[in-house]
Formats: C-alpha cells, structure tokens, sequence
C-alpha cells in the first residue's frame, strides 16, 4: 500500500482554537514531525462548513485548506450527539445558541433543553472526525473518534472548553472538564481519533 504521507515533513491543523492545535500536537508526537497552526499572516477563502455530518465538514476544510496553502493539512470536525435530543447538537454543536454564539450560550441552550430529560434518559457522546489532505488537496486519510458518556444537570469542572463541564465520561464519576489533559487524551473523542490516525499513518 502506498502510503505518501511519509513526505509530509510538517502538519497544518485547519483551526484556529489553540486549544485544538495543543491538544492535537501533543496527541501526535509519534508522528515525529511538527504539528502547527494556521499560519496568522495569511488570508484564506472561507471555507463553508455546511456539511450534513461532521465527516462531510473536516472533509471540506482538509481540502479547502490544503488546497490554498498547498501544505499538508489536517482538519478535525468535533460535535456532541444527544440521544434524547435526536442527536442534536451533532454538526450544529458550535452555534448550537446561533450562528455568532459563544461557548456559554450553546451550553446554556443546552441545559434548557434537557431540563425535563430523567436520569435514565440522558446518554450522549462526543465524535471527532479527522481528515488528513495531501499539498494537492487530495484526502488520504480519515478516522473516526467517540467518547461515551451522559448529560449532567448542571456544569461541573473548569478545564476543557465547550461542554466538557455537562458532559460525565461513561465509567467515571467526572466531566471532561474535571479531568486532565493526560487523562482526556486516554479517554475522550480526540484522542480515539488521533491515536487510530497514528496507526493508519504507520500502517
């Protein structure tokens, strides 16, 4: 199997959350190469992340951004499912309060609308998507992450960002807010997705 990924001597990630960029280039140091962020002194073509799935969206934004840089890029799609919730916020997760909505707003629409939900009711989980595009924009490599787990009642935990401090990881008594960076990378949707990505890399 071919595999040309082995060029790649540096990898953009398609965010500008530094949150994101640190938490990716850590969780793949066994790349061996530089993990970085979208170059700030440049000026990009929007890419529009309408996108039914969040596959459909870190596809777009692979492509889009290796495309215009014509550098390797990788593009992550994160949202969380809400099964009560018919798997809302899903792709909607980050303007989940409206298109210009800040963290705190999407969190608040989100206790509202699970304030009538019962315990036994609550089950959700995070997926993170990741794609992988060659200088050319070609995708070459995807893969999938999830994190199990329920829906609180109200927030716990000051780390994280989003609704890590609603979201109770299954088989722990914490949110992800409460956990820290070494354990969020064992347990949570990134760094599932990061970790097989690192396979299919090495493959």
């Amino acid at each position: 199997m071919a595999r040309p990924w082995t060029e790649c001597q540096e990898l953009i990630v398609a965010t500008s959350n530094p949150h994101k960029v640190r938490e990716l280039s850590s969780l793949l140091i066994p790349l061996r190469i530089p993990v970085l962020a979208l170059p700030s002194d440049m000026t990009f073509a929007p890419i529009v992340e309408d996108g039914t799935t969040l596959a459909e969206n870190a596809r777009k934004k692979a492509i889009g951004y290796a495309s215009q840089l014509q550098r390797w890029v990788l593009a992550d799609d994160t949202g969380l499912e809400v099964d009560a919730l018919g798997g809302a916020p899903g792709v909607h997760s980050a303007r989940y309060a409206g298109e210009n909505a800040t963290a705190a707003m999407n969190l608040a629409r989100l206790i509202e609308h699970m304030q009538d939900i019962p315990e036994e009711a609550r089950a959700a989980r995070f997926v993170c998507h990741l794609c992988l595009a060659d200088p050319s924009g070609n995708l070459l490599l995807e893969t999938r992450g999830i994190c199990p787990g329920k829906i609180l009642e109200q927030p716990l935990g000051s780390a994280g960002f989003g609704y890590d401090s609603l979201f109770q990881v299954a088989g722990l008594q914490q949110t992800l807010a409460q956990l820290s960076e070494d354990q969020t990378a064992v347990v949570g949707h990134r760094g599932h997705a990061a970790r097989s990505l690192v396979e299919a890399w090495h493959a």
